[in-house]
């Protein structure tokens, strides 16, 4: 337990920003596997920059690492230049 009132603090703010991350990070896993389990090209390109955009987001606040935001963008591109 926090035995410094600074210490309770530092407690509540992290938990605050644990649930903020955790809430961005599972709304952009789910709009990844949205544009992954489409089959229509156009509706995935549509939705692609949105997507793009989030996962920079995340990398950009350090929720995740500027590599795995990377390799993301890419898959999903990948998968989308592969629709017919």
């Amino acid at each position: 337990m926090a035995n410094h009132a600074s210490a309770e603090k530092c407690n509540r703010q992290s938990e605050r920003h644990r649930m903020h991350n955790r809430y961005y990070a599972k709304t952009t896993r789910n709009a990844i596997r949205a544009i992954r389990n489409t089959t229509d090209k156009a509706a995935a390109q549509e939705n692609a920059p949105k997507v793009y955009a989030m996962i920079d987001k995340l990398a950009k606040i350090g929720v995740i690492h500027k590599n795995k935001a990377s390799n993301l963008k890419s898959g999903i591109a990948t998968y989308i230049n592969k629709l017919a």
